[in-house]
């Protein structure tokens, strides 16, 4: 099986099927692109569409997210989950206008060096909101191609070498061909070839597919960690963190003691958020976000 094989069917299932996103298009800023990655890490589109459309509406530029509180960022984050990823947003935003005149960069060098984005990050930015050529390896780009080229149900914990070599073969060589190819592999994943009940019969290239053409043996690689939340230190976080969201101003601590049972978990959680600069102290037992 060769790239081409694979790129003719799938770039025009995509172009049939995609969905059309707030960040996806010729509209769609490079900046309304850098907010989607950040909110679409571990979190799904559904959950994150009215949060982004809010976020734009309320900060189109980033220098309009940079001239806020980060308590702002956290606030409007709402519950999103993982909140340290508003901190991140806004300490690129002030990076972007330090050093970019307030312009999301369009090298991945350039994106890389902002705080808060790591490989995956700068690679989908640069590919997606600027046209870019590279590798842009998510969850379900990974696992699209461990089942069509390495025949494997998932693939491993983390990305290899090989993974990647494999990835970059496949990459068109045009750059506005192969940022469709990124974006419509990840699409394939996300509604088609999902991890759990894909749907082969919908697949544009089910016919071509390795793990398909071997009977779709079981995944036997590395343990795969699971998501565990309740009753979690991050539910308890989510829990205390609501709570300041929803309250102008600072709150007594015994209204975060109402929220979450167990005394030394709680603790240990209201410190943490203190020391991720999520929260902070402003008098005695009162809580606000920063």
């Amino acid at each position: 099986m060769g790239a081409m094989d694979l790129h003719a069917p799938i770039l025009r299932w995509y172009d049939e099927t995609a969905r059309e996103l707030p960040w996806r298009g010729p509209s769609a800023s490079a900046w309304s692109v850098m907010v989607s990655e950040f909110m679409l890490q571990q979190t799904p589109v559904a959950r994150v569409l009215p949060v982004h459309e809010h976020w734009l509406d309320r900060w189109p530029t980033p220098a309009d997210l940079a001239a806020e509180a980060t308590g702002e960022a956290v606030r409007a984050w709402g519950r999103l989950g993982y909140p340290r990823r508003a901190l991140r947003l806004h300490a690129a935003a002030t990076a972007i206008v330090e050093h970019h005149g307030g312009e999301v960069p369009d090298s991945y060098t350039d994106l890389i060096a902002l705080p808060g984005i790591g490989d995956y990050t700068a690679a989908a930015i640069a590919t997606f909101a600027h046209g870019r050529r590279h590798v842009v390896l998510d969850t379900n780009v990974r696992r699209v191609l461990a089942r069509t080229v390495g025949g494997a149900e998932l693939p491993g914990p983390s990305v290899t070498k090989a993974e990647r070599e494999t990835a970059t073969e496949l990459l068109p060589e045009d750059p506005p061909t192969a940022a469709t190819w990124s974006v419509a592999v990840m699409e394939l994943g996300a509604l088609v070839c999902t991890a759990t009940g894909p749907s082969c019969g919908a697949c544009p290239v089910a016919d071509l597919c390795a793990w398909r053409a071997a009977g779709y043996p079981a995944y036997d690689g590395p343990p795969r960690r699971a998501q565990a939340w309740a009753g979690t230190d991050r539910q308890c976080r989510g829990r205390l963190l609501a709570v300041l969201r929803d309250t102008e101003g600072a709150v007594h601590q015994s209204r975060l003691d109402a929220v979450w049972p167990d005394d030394t978990q709680r603790l240990r959680c209201l410190e943490g958020l203190v020391e991720d600069r999520l929260v902070v102290r402003t008098g005695a037992g009162r809580y606000a976000l920063p």
